[in-house]
């Protein structure tokens, strides 16, 4: 006698997709039309058709422990080609939404950053503590900052700022690792690692791909996506080793401000203005894409929008300190600074987070060797070597 299975579905997580990007979940009628154009998908248990069967069951478990939900890059191919319109793709969006909500640490901050409703208070948190740092540097005299040349010192004085920061950042990491270890453990409860690489030659391999975007660009619809990303990508990274070498700079060599043409300099310029090229171009596609393949979230705007602000300002900052203009100068700088620690503060809980799940994820893929679908070429050759 054939054995029957149980299934309990999830109401909840239902409920959950559809309210976050996935309204269009349960048009799909599993074609599996959405594997077969997705470049992305591998050869085997091709995706995204079983994690559609699954969402549209509210099977929670088995999705929270599905790696291959990270596989999918976002570019709508399969919900282009959807003949349903089902779009698959935001139902994946809105999976890896509930993913990173589910193992975030403390969990009322994953659902906070997804409801438009909490963000001034999130927003207060940085302001209240930049500007009792900066009350307490100017001893509650702020008639001073109109008085001679600009200097971001005298405004908020590096050590102090350098010493919350790091002291955050520590903090923020330590909650991340406690959210990514409870997605480790997710991906393993179901199907152990087969370890067939090791998990530092996974992790070279992912660096490697990240470093290409190879992944990015082997989706056809929309090149832009590539370019948006890759400029984003590189400006981020760009910004950061600028951050660390102007630490350095200063503490080192007390170089402060940094020259214009200084190398420094530049790097952190043409990372501003890659950042900002970068969030225009993703702006631009997601109004001119048709809401029939991709919906637009909260989460994505937020992203987006604090990105670009971020760049932005800082660009903004060095004109108004350049031209001499104390006013413009340190309120554009405070800010800065108060987007930059929001943006970074939070990334564990953002779209921001992608960064760090979608990594550990892949790497996981490439401990158990599942690899992209085969060519045109290798799958004849596979055939007829089969035979």
């Amino acid at each position: 006698m054939e054995s029957r299975t149980l299934i309990q579905p999830d109401v909840k997580f239902i409920s959950y997709l559809k309210n976050n990007g996935g309204d269009t979940l349960k048009k799909c009628y599993q074609c599996a039309s959405c594997s077969v154009v997705c470049s992305l998908s591998p050869q085997h248990e091709a995706f995204p058709r079983k994690e559609m069967i699954s969402a549209s069951w509210g099977q929670k478990d088995n999705l929270l422990s599905d790696p291959d939900v990270w596989l999918c890059h976002g570019c709508s191919d399969c919900s282009t080609h959807c003949p349903r319109g089902a779009k698959p793709s935001n139902v994946l969006a809105a999976i890896r939404a509930y993913i990173i909500e589910s193992c975030a640490f403390p969990s009322f901050m994953g659902k906070a950053l997804k409801n438009s409703k909490y963000l001034f208070p999130l927003l207060l948190v940085p302001i209240i503590v930049l500007f009792a740092l900066l009350y307490d540097n100017l001893n509650g005299n702020f008639a001073q900052l109109g008085e001679g040349t600009v200097k971001f010192a005298n405004f908020l004085p590096h050590g102090t700022l350098e010493m919350f920061w790091i002291g955050g950042n520590v903090l923020i990491f330590a909650f991340a690792a406690i959210g990514l270890l409870r997605f480790w453990k997710n991906l393993t409860l179901l199907s152990p690692p087969k370890e067939k690489k090791s998990f530092v030659n996974a992790v070279i391999g992912m660096v490697t791909e990240f470093i290409s975007h190879k992944h990015f660009k082997a989706c056809k619809q929309d090149s832009s996506r590539f370019w948006g990303h890759l400029l984003i990508f590189y400006g981020f990274i760009g910004a950061m080793i600028t951050a660390g070498l102007a630490v350095m700079a200063l503490v080192v060599f007390e170089l402060s401000p940094i020259p214009l043409f200084h190398p420094i300099k530049i790097l952190g310029n043409l990372s501003g203005i890659a950042m900002v090229i970068g969030c225009i171009i993703f702006a631009v596609h997601r109004l001119k894409t048709n809401t029939n393949k991709i919906v637009n979230t909260y989460s994505d705007w937020l992203l987006i929008t604090f990105v670009f602000l971020v760049s932005f300002t800082g660009l903004l900052t060095q004109t108004f300190r350049i031209v001499d203009v104390p006013v413009l100068a340190y309120s554009t700088y405070f800010i800065h600074m108060v987007l930059i620690f929001f943006l970074l503060w939070y990334a564990p809980y953002s779209k921001l987070a992608h960064m760090f799940y979608r990594t550990l994820a892949l790497v996981y893929l490439r401990q158990n060797g599942r690899e992209k679908k085969m060519t045109m070429f290798k799958s004849f050759a596979f055939f007829f070597f089969k035979l």
